[in-house]
């Protein structure tokens, strides 16, 4: 087995353990941890396969500009969670830990092998100008869609997480 084949299956239940870890967490950031890490895997799967401009797409819209959104959703919502401290609080950032240090010991062996060795992928052909321009020219409504969708739940998660000027002014007074 290659080394490109060893990376690829790491790759691959990375990606696998960390979306079931964010899917079944019950504490939202954390959830939000582990899909970053889902994405950045799969960033680094797009790298293996000879596509770093889709990498870097991976890279910079989803693991950052989307998550960034998440993180906004998840702090603007009033969520009751229970005071962790000490090692329970610590338990739970392991699989993260372990899965980011491996995730990134994968991206250092892609990023500085030895670039004449004998097994290379072809990269893709496509300059970013020519891959905007297909995207914007056959598929502008679904980009249009998507952003729509997102702006929707954006707008349902800030009408959820709001307080209604009553309970607010409740909790006021019983400060008092």
């Amino acid at each position: 087995m290659s080394l490109y084949a060893v990376i690829f299956y790491l790759l691959a239940v990375i990606m696998i353990i960390s979306t079931v870890l964010a899917i079944t967490r019950r504490f939202l950031v954390h959830s939000v941890v582990f899909l970053i890490i889902s994405f950045l895997a799969t960033g680094l799967l797009f790298y293996l396969l000879g596509a770093p401009f889709l990498a870097a797409l991976q890279v910079i819209l989803y693991a950052g500009a989307i998550m960034v959104l998440f993180l906004f959703i998840v702090v603007t919502l009033v969520v009751e969670e229970r005071e962790q401290k000490g090692l329970e609080s610590f338990r739970q950032w392991i699989p993260a830990i372990v899965l980011s240090v491996i995730s990134f010991f994968v991206a250092g062996v892609l990023l500085f092998e030895a670039p004449g060795s004998r097994e290379t992928l072809p990269a893709g052909l496509a300059t970013p100008a020519a891959f905007g321009q297909f995207i914007f020219k056959n598929y502008w409504f679904p980009v249009e869609i998507a952003s729509f969708l997102l702006l929707i739940g954006l707008v349902g998660t800030l009408y959820l997480g709001r307080r209604k000027p009553k309970e607010a002014g409740n909790q006021l007074e019983d400060k008092r």
